[in-house]
């Protein structure tokens, strides 16, 4: 039973920064995605004004993805370091206690992967996870707007 909450603490404090930096990008990578469709979809008027678009579910939609691969790529990014040292405690052999040694601590889990490749080690295997929190992300976020979207009332039909 110990062995299943092996790395049960640091995926904590993995997840939690992830999550965090996910939510944020997402907010930026949104504003970002808007202002070029916007600058992009906008004309201006002979007054000079400019005339807004309203965009329909479909771009919304593609909208929300968009920002959503774009903030699982930076949160991935980000976070990579802390998921390396996660994963090596977590696949570590409790057979190596047997000859005297104790399991590594977080600390000398850092030091061992800063001698085996340097600051860079903290960063294999950045291409699969970046894929990954990315497709989750796209997915996570389109389904939970959809639904929203389906399960919202129309406000004219609440009046009558």
């Amino acid at each position: 039973p110990r062995g299943l909450y092996r790395g049960f603490g640091i995926s904590i404090m993995t997840y939690a920064p992830s999550n965090a930096v996910w939510w944020a990008s997402y907010s930026v990578a949104q504003r970002l995605v808007w202002g070029g469709i916007g600058s992009y979809m906008c004309n201006e008027n002979e007054n000079g004004g400019v005339v807004a678009f309203t965009p329909d579910s479909r771009t919304v939609m593609a909208v929300q993805g968009v920002s959503a691969a774009m903030a699982g790529g930076v949160s991935a990014l980000v976070t990579m370091p802390l998921d390396t040292i996660k994963t090596r405690l977590q696949v570590l052999d409790s057979s190596d206690d047997n000859n005297g040694r104790k399991v590594p601590t977080i600390g000398q889990t850092v030091r061992n992967l800063v001698r085996e490749g340097g600051w860079m080690a903290f960063y294999r295997g950045l291409g699969p996870r970046w894929a990954s929190m990315s497709m989750s992300a796209t997915t996570m976020i389109t389904t939970y707007e959809l639904l929203k979207r389906l399960s919202t009332k129309n406000q004219e039909n609440l009046i009558r």
